[in-house]
């Protein structure tokens, strides 16, 4: 098949699942066409099969703003013509799954299919915004076929835009022989030479993450055993966070690590994963640390209960419940065998459940049974 692929190219899940899919799709023999305002960072090396290409959007006067999604519809136009490409897939839905709708009726008569891939916040946040209500519901129904991360989003777009037609789930996932590469890539010793335990957590750095409480779970169990605090990202919160972590006189405890392309490395440093949000629709942050075997302290919201076991791999809060997470935290950390466990069977579940030589082919039956309607 030859495929288009729209996506954001920043650190965020949409950007990171659209690459990987493209990659592992390459990897199948099928031709791939990445396009976007610059290039996606989990693909600024080679891959064979993958081609990107920049949307240009002309800085006119009269533009109070670029019209990005037109230069995005008039790139597809030009690429469906240049390369014969089959199939169109918009992650997230504003502007992608719009501006392949506008592609397809240009190119009216060309046999060309979307599929839109709903990642979370394009649904919880951007779809709730009255402004883009109307727009990502046309996109929804008027596309060839439409996916969502999590059983919990599908249900979600359900309810919220009042969709009729069917939504498949194809949940994220991960390479499981990647860890194994970067096992020895993290010197755990220049985050904790005193031994002490390492929690970390990943995020955007927006509100929905809740920051200001992964730092009140690390005060708390740093006051009960020797730790410290890895941030990995960037965003809006992140002067908010480092002042809290001033005034909590943390700020020897705390690394600031900003945005990293790859997160394998570090998570072979960190014993225990804070995802305490406020919203997550799937949180492949969480799946990308159990994959390495690290336990995961969540929230029970969104798509999370898909992706921990509670119990299991990890545990599960209501929003906000800081001291209880804190002291489930402490009390994992301080039992080795357990945490050994814990550690074990979350590698065991992101592998047999959310590996992506099983998740992939499930795109490319996809692709074919749209491609066939």
């Amino acid at each position: 098949m030859k495929i288009g692929v729209l996506c954001y190219p920043t650190h965020g899940g949409s950007g990171v699942v659209a690459s990987e899919l493209a990659i592992g799709m390459a990897q199948r023999g099928h031709e791939v066409h990445i396009v976007s305002y610059t290039t996606p960072f989990r693909l600024r090396v080679f891959h064979q099969n993958v081609f990107m290409h920049e949307v240009g959007v002309a800085n006119y006067p009269l533009f109070k703003y670029p019209p990005y999604a037109l230069g995005l519809a008039t790139k597809l136009v030009e690429l469906v013509e240049t390369y014969q490409i089959e199939l169109i897939h918009a992650h997230y839905a504003i502007p992608h799954a719009a501006s392949a709708y506008l592609a397809k009726q240009i190119l009216d008569n060309k046999g060309i299919k979307t599929v839109t891939t709903l990642h979370g916040t394009d649904i919880t946040l951007v779809g709730a915004d009255l402004s883009f209500h109307r727009v990502i519901k046309f996109t929804i129904e008027r596309s060839d076929g439409v996916t969502a991360v999590s059983q919990y989003l599908r249900q979600r777009t359900i309810e919220e835009f009042d969709i009729h037609r069917e939504i498949r789930v194809i949940y994220n996932f991960v390479d499981a022989d990647r860890p194994e590469q970067n096992r020895n890539s993290c010197n755990r010793e220049s985050y904790a030479p005193q031994g002490e335990k390492i929690l970390m957590h990943a995020s955007n750095f927006r509100p929905v993450k809740r920051l200001g409480d992964v730092i009140r779970i690390f005060a708390r169990v740093q006051e009960l055993i020797p730790a410290k605090l890895i941030l990995v990202g960037d965003g809006p919160e992140r002067l908010y966070v480092q002042q809290l972590v001033k005034e909590m006189k943390l700020s020897d405890s705390v690394y600031f690590l900003g945005e990293q392309d790859h997160l394998e490395p570090l998570f072979f440093c960190a014993d225990l994963f804070l995802l305490p949000s406020e919203q997550e629709s799937f949180g492949l942050t969480a799946l990308e640390a159990m994959n390495c075997g690290v336990p995961v302290i969540a929230t029970e919201t969104g798509g999370l209960p898909e992706v921990i076991e509670h119990g299991r791999t990890g545990y599960l809060f209501p929003i906000g419940e800081t001291k209880k997470m804190a002291e489930t935290a402490t009390l994992l950390l301080s039992d080795l065998d357990k945490h050994e466990l814990f550690k074990k069977q979350a590698r065991e579940h992101a592998v047999h459940t959310f590996n992506a030589d099983q998740i992939i082919p499930q795109y490319e039956a996809f692709y074919e049974e749209v491609l066939q309607r």
